[in-house]
């Protein structure tokens, strides 16, 4: 499947930079790596993580192996998930061509910072050579056949890499290499709840889900829940949540926002945002449920963080 020519030139006009020669992987800069080198602030998995692995915003590579291949059409994404195919469809792209474009269409993207007077220098050549592959930008990467391949690559240049998933293809879990940090999105807590937000385009989604759960217990990568929460639609039942937490005990459980941006809009309204304040009541219900406990939250990008108690 490729993207039409209109759709190509939405993602493009968006940020986008399409990769490989089938053009089913694409970088697009975070915000925070552009703040990060006004010195302007950090992204919250810096606050979080750096001291694990040593990561930095400003060095950053977010991107995707699987653009528009994926089995959700989820009502928070900031995608337009009417892009979005269930299943793979032609050759994929070669992992070490994904990260040379990658790293030199971050580069060309980046190029303005260094006339830039407020540009932090030192940063913005530093991030010539990312260190981090977050792995989460659009689609569902574990769809993308060489998965493993482009974590291995990600290694064998030192990148650390990052990989967050919805969950829907447990096996894939048990058969690649590891990432340095594997997110498994769990953002409803029950079945019903789960087919309202997330519209899964396959069969035995939730069966899925709960399986990868099952199967994140027993990987030896730093594990986290991510909790999307949106007002209104799942922010509810932490107990249910709770039953996720205990089956996969992840090292971390990650509550957060809900943002009113891109192609969401569409979908939800503003007051589905939920505040930080909003979210750190529900990290609190949360340590009621469960053996965790908040130790860090990120303000700005509304998510608070809880680790099992030690």
């Amino acid at each position: 499947m490729k993207l039409s020519k209109e759709a190509s030139e939405n993602l493009e006009k968006g940020g986008y930079r399409f990769l490989g020669e089938n053009k089913h992987s694409a970088v697009k800069v975070c915000r925070w790596t552009k703040k990060s080198i006004l010195d302007e602030g950090i992204c919250y998995k810096q606050k979080f993580y750096e001291d694990i692995h040593g990561i930095k915003s400003h060095r950053c590579l977010q991107m995707t192996p699987s653009l528009p291949f994926c089995d959700n059409k989820c009502v928070f994404c900031w995608r337009d998930v009417d892009l979005n195919s269930p299943k793979w469809e032609g050759p994929p792209d070669d992992p070490s061509n994904i990260l040379d474009e990658a790293i030199e269409a971050q580069r060309s993207l980046l190029s303005g910072f260094k006339g830039n007077p407020e540009a932090n220098k030192k940063k913005w050549e530093e991030a010539q050579n990312p260190n981090l592959a977050a792995i989460s930008l659009d689609g569902e990467p574990t769809l993308y056949p060489k998965l493993d391949e482009l974590i291995e690559e990600c290694y064998r240049r030192d990148i650390v890499p990052f990989l967050v998933t919805n969950g829907l293809h447990p096996e894939r879990l048990e058969e690649i290499r590891e990432p340095a940090q594997l997110y498994i999105s769990t953002v409803a807590p029950d079945e019903e709840t789960y087919r309202k937000i997330c519209r899964p385009l396959v069969s035995r989604a939730w069966e899925k889900l709960n399986r990868s759960l099952e199967v994140m217990q027993s990987l030896d990568c730093t594990k986290v829940l991510r909790l999307t929460m949106v007002k209104g639609w799942n922010m509810k039942d932490p107990s249910g949540y709770g039953k996720h937490i205990e089956k996969a005990e992840p090292d971390f459980v990650e509550p957060k926002g809900y943002m009113f941006v891109g192609h969401s809009r569409k979908r939800l309204k503003m007051e589905n945002m939920p505040t930080h304040k909003e979210i750190k009541d529900f990290g609190v219900a949360l340590e009621g449920e469960t053996a965790y406990q908040m130790v860090d939250e990120s303000e700005p990008s509304r998510v608070v963080l809880l680790s099992a108690e030690n």
